[in-house]
């Protein structure tokens, strides 16, 4: 497919203003030159064509907000200029397995202040002797060259640093797990001060001791008594009513006797 159709497809109904990433990798160049992209994609930030038969970036529009540029498995030389030129705040270019042999082919990469780093894969150029610490010295605002900084660091995946040091990091992080015990520590407290409220609101419930269930069942017990007394009162002085009763009931007889 060539290169303006892909450009379309990409699109999909969009305005060329809308997009934010553009990729034609593996699509045709005609006669090696960037088609179908315009400075009308004014907010465009990266553009890859990788694989794409190039042999010139001379055609490349005017981006003022591209970052990022793939442009590696070409067959591009020279003529970097345009990049200088066109694409200023550009902070990361790769231009591996391409057809670059001297360094002086690179100088122009100086005027994109903006560029932290820069891939040379596959690319003649990486053979010559000192090649790492020419480029550093021919492109002092580089931090990373094929993906290692000047002391041989490594970068994270996407080439770039985030600006945040490991000693940051590491603060960021006690911090945090700081935060996070004094909050466990707070819910703990509140839980205790729940338990707390919850036992004070309980009614005590005091038990009778001995000596009081003693004196109750004693009481209880005099209190059967006396009620028994009462009841048998009334019985006993029938009895002896009935007995002075009986002994007049003699006296009587014996007067007849005699």
């Amino acid at each position: 497919m060539d290169m303006k159709t892909r450009v379309c497809l990409e699109l999909r109904h969009r305005a060329p203003s809308e997009v934010q990433e553009l990729v034609l990798d593996n699509c045709r160049a005609t006669e090696g030159k960037i088609e179908g992209i315009t400075d009308e994609f004014s907010n465009l930030e990266r553009l890859s064509l990788i694989n794409a038969g190039l042999t010139s970036v001379a055609d490349v529009p005017k981006l003022d907000k591209l970052k990022k540029l793939e442009l590696s498995d070409n067959r591009i030389s020279s003529g970097l200029e345009v990049l200088a030129e066109r694409l200023v705040n550009l902070t990361h270019l790769n231009l591996s397995g391409n057809k670059f042999k001297d360094i002086s082919t690179l100088e122009p990469l100086k005027k994109l202040p903006q560029l932290k780093s820069l891939d040379l894969f596959n690319c003649e150029v990486t053979n010559l002797a000192d090649y790492r610490e020419s480029i550093f010295k021919l492109l002092p605002q580089l931090t990373y060259l094929d993906g290692y900084d000047v002391d041989d660091c490594e970068s994270d995946s996407d080439g770039e640093g985030d600006g945040v040091d490991d000693d940051e990091e590491e603060g960021e992080a006690l911090a945090a797990s700081e935060d996070f015990e004094e909050e466990e520590e707070e819910d703990e407290e509140d839980v205790v001060a729940e338990e707390d409220d919850d036992d004070s609101g309980d009614e005590e419930v005091s038990l009778p001791q001995d000596g009081e269930v003693n004196g109750d069942l004693d009481s209880e017990d005099e209190d059967e008594e006396e009620e028994d007394d009462e009841d048998s009162s009334p019985a006993k002085g029938e009895k002896r009513k009935r007995d002075a009763e009986d002994e007049d009931d003699d006296d009587d007889d014996s007067g007849q006797t005699l």
